[in-house]
């Protein structure tokens, strides 16, 4: 497949990374030569420097002939042109970032840049505030994302508790005093490593663990790992960015919930438009503040204001206070990557969320969800079983399934199951399939 790439930021790179593993021919336009010599010292692709809505680097990118155009520069405007110039030259696909939320949040516009030739907008800012949302059903996890409506889910847990079933044990040692009937734990994140664990593996303090298992095994997995369910009733938002308000908007139906802004004309207007949100006006960056806004009685704390730093800090004043699961929204991907030894329960980073976002969109058919878990180095992909699928052709163990990728769970119907070796996947499985980046393309092979 030929991707031409418009920006080459942190999107545009992770994005890259992402194909160029599987031989794709990726061409990046960026109009920073700087940032172009970046990637051309990290990743096997072509690069132009210049304005990617021009018509004649867009020619030299030979767009014309390409399958796909990725517009993912900080102006929408930029993107929405280039977009647009790129379909009139020929590309087959358009996906564009709509960088202020000014255009994917409403359908009819949505439907009106179709028309003009932009297949796809993305919001970065909505995806995050929707992640957000997510995050926040169950504080004792650190991560969750369902499959299928919740047929099979992937559960994220910091081991904190010295108590913890699992703590010290290897795999083996754990199955065998402990009915793990259900669920299957796919991944550790150890200082920054992640490891695909083996039966002789062990789970350490302070390790984040990932498992996947049936809905109703989320109970145990807790009982394993030392924690307790906790009755979400109260959360507080730092930051009336749009990420705020937006996930204001979805949680206050639900959740008692406050939100601080420091900008007054900014307060009002949120409290104007966030109806059930109380809405306060002040510097939610003095700890002092938030102590008079009942902090220690909050549930869950959310920092979503532009700057990284506040949102850190502030999460870990709540943390200190006792608050049960934190949030902050980062800029730099290298702070989702030493995630484990900042003290915050989960950091979010827009740019990440919707690069996931854009490769499952740009995946094949077969391909139905694609997750990130925050930190760790691998994709949770479900895939579409076809009738002609390598992935039928034996039982699990003689497939030679890549190393670097583990068959997690399966849903047939209406059921879900976690696998053994010795059982067959068929044709109409939806399989859920954890596996390093590197190793897409070749797991993909399987569901072809």
């Amino acid at each position: 497949m030929k991707i031409v790439i418009a920006g080459a930021g942190e999107m545009g790179f992770h994005l890259a990374n992402l194909l160029s593993k599987e031989a794709h021919d990726i061409v990046i336009i960026d109009d920073s030569q700087e940032i172009l010599n970046h990637v051309a010292n990290k990743l096997d692709v072509e690069t132009i420097r210049g304005d990617s809505s021009s018509i004649d680097i867009l020619n030299q990118a030979n767009v014309g002939n390409a399958d796909l155009l990725l517009s993912l520069t900080s102006s929408e405007q930029n993107n929405i042109i280039t977009s647009i110039v790129g379909k009139k030259m020929g590309v087959k696909r358009t996906i564009a970032r709509d960088n202020d939320n000014k255009y994917s949040i409403h359908p009819e516009q949505v439907a009106f840049f179709k028309q003009l030739g932009i297949d796809t907008l993305f919001s970065p800012r909505l995806l995050a505030a929707k992640e957000v949302v997510r995050l926040v059903s169950d504080a004792a996890l650190t991560d969750l994302f369902e499959f299928e409506g919740g047929k099979l889910c992937v559960v994220g847990i910091h081991i904190v508790d010295n108590n913890a079933f699992l703590l010290n044990k290897t795999l083996a040692e754990t199955s065998q005093k402990f009915p793990t009937t259900g669920l299957r734990l796919i991944a550790i994140l150890r200082d920054g490593e992640t490891i695909i664990p083996r039966g002789s593996d062990k789970v350490l303090f302070n390790d984040n663990v990932y498992f996947i298992a049936q809905k109703d095994k989320i109970d145990a997995i807790l009982r394993l790992t030392g924690k307790k369910r906790i009755n979400i009733k109260n959360i507080m938002i730092l930051g009336g960015s749009t990420v705020g308000k937006l996930a204001a908007e979805r949680l206050q139906k639900s959740y008692n919930v406050k939100l601080i802004e420091i900008d007054q004309a900014k307060s009002i207007a949120l409290a104007e438009y966030l109806t059930d949100t109380l809405v306060i006006n002040a510097d939610g960056r003095d700890s002092d503040v938030l102590l008079e806004e009942d902090l220690p009685n909050i549930d869950v704390f959310l920092a979503v204001t532009n700057n990284t730093e506040t949102n850190i800090l502030s999460s870990l004043i709540a943390k200190k206070h006792g608050v049960a699961k934190t949030i902050a929204m980062v800029e730099g991907r290298d702070y989702i990557t030493v995630s484990q030894n900042i003290g915050v329960d989960t950091l979010i980073n827009k740019k990440l969320i919707t690069a996931n976002n854009i490769f499952r969109h740009i995946r094949k058919g077969y391909v139905q969800a694609i997750t990130s878990l925050h930190g760790v180095d691998a994709e949770v992909i479900e895939f579409q079983v076809h009738a002609n699928s390598k992935i039928t052709q034996h039982v699990i163990k003689d497939l030679r399934f890549p190393k670097n990728a583990l068959i997690g769970g399966v849903i047939r119907g209406n059921e879900s199951f976690i696998p053994t070796a010795d059982q067959q996947i068929l044709n109409g499985d939806k399989v859920v399939v954890f596996v390093r980046p590197e190793t897409i393309g070749e797991v993909e092979a399987f569901f072809e």
